[in-house]
């Protein structure tokens, strides 16, 4: 009997020393903390916050104004929380039309995805569908166990994400404004495995899936001063640490499809100073944001347009900035964006508009 004794002495008070160490262990920074710190939330942990009385239709869009007199090829990246992924305002319902009709006429141009990508999709989808759009625009979206309603459009849709991903993208695509890239990383890079897209600008979506980013932006001048600080940012995204940035440019035509002509790429043969139509002419911005799915670790790329009527620039007395950020596009550390973003062709149009 004492013998038991001593041996349960001594077993206690080995676990109280293990005990006291791994209490140490985990105060004090050590393996165990690191792993607890590191730790992305799970997707039942990302915070949505409500809005409980959102109308769309008396909600106008957000109006941004980026406008500087040099252009600076930057990543500009911004902090944003998960709550703030998908903006909806008074344009949503004809813009969801708008969307099915693009998808329906250009499906090659628009859906896209590899079998490397499947997961991801059934990710976004899950989490857009069944957690995110209910939560965050209640009067807008609802959900039970089998379906999702959009009480705007009257779709009824399930809430279980499709088995064929190309389904699944084209629910997406009409449920919500914002294109969206999936992205893996690899040893090469971030490769690009789906796509939904129906407001391209001057691109084909379809020539980017299965690109890695350095190729997807080969066209773009500069691009090598930002394309390695662009792939260390992606690794290190975090789940809930959503980013955002702007990117605008000026087109001579309103349609929100375009898959080539906004740019100029090198060989292109163009008209030097055209005249344009300012009553077409927009200042077209994408509001990007750039979100790390928790399950599969994807990177969801998603951009929402914004088309502004160049008159409207000007009638806020905003003519003179926005000439000066497009002659800007020939300084800086870019100067090639002059020709990339068309500005060889409507610049002196509209500048001389601007500044009327």
């Amino acid at each position: 009997m004492s013998l038991t004794l001593v041996a349960l002495a001594l077993l206690f008070t080995l676990l109280g020393t293990v005990g006291f160490i791994w209490s140490r262990t985990t105060k004090d920074g050590g393996p165990n903390a690191s792993i607890k710190e590191c730790k992305d939330p799970s997707p039942t942990e990302l915070s949505i916050s409500p809005l409980p009385e959102f109308e769309w239709e008396t909600t106008g869009p957000l109006q941004f104004r980026p406008f500087k007199p040099i252009y600076y090829i930057t990543m500009a990246l911004k902090s944003t929380t998960p709550s703030d992924l998908i903006k909806i305002d008074c344009n949503y319902l004809s813009r969801i039309r708008e969307r099915k009709a693009v998808m329906d006429k250009h499906e090659n141009h628009t859906l896209g995805c590899l079998s490397s990508g499947v997961e991801a999709v059934q990710e976004v989808y899950s989490y857009l569908l069944g957690e995110y759009l209910p939560a965050r625009y209640p009067t807008l979206f609802s959900r039970d166990d089998k379906f999702f309603r959009n009480r705007v459009t009257g779709a009824s849709i399930s809430v279980m994400p499709p088995d064929d991903p190309i389904v699944a993208l084209r629910r997406l695509g009409e449920t919500v404004e914002d294109d969206m890239f999936l992205l893996r990383e690899t040893p090469d890079g971030h490769q690009c495995t789906a796509f939904v897209c129906c407001c391209p600008s001057g691109f084909d979506p379809a020539t980017k899936i299965g690109k890695l980013l350095k190729e997807i932006h080969e066209p773009v001048p500069s691009y090598d001063r930002i394309g390695p600080s662009m792939e260390r940012y992606f690794s290190r995204l975090q789940v809930g640490r959503n980013a955002t940035r702007i990117n605008w440019s000026v087109t001579t035509e309103p349609g929100l499809f375009n898959v080539s002509g906004n740019h100029v790429n090198e060989g292109d043969q163009v008209e030097e100073n055209m005249e344009v139509d300012i009553k077409k002419t927009r200042v077209r911005m994408e509001l990007q944001t750039l979100t790390r799915m928790p399950k599969t670790r994807a990177v969801l790329f998603s951009f929402k347009t914004y088309l502004y009527p160049i008159e409207d620039i000007k009638a806020e007395g905003l003519g003179p900035d926005l000439a000066d950020a497009i002659e800007g596009l020939k300084r800086g550390n870019a100067p090639g964006m002059w020709v990339y973003k068309g500005g060889i062709r409507w610049g002196k149009s509209v500048c001389e508009y601007l500044r009327s």
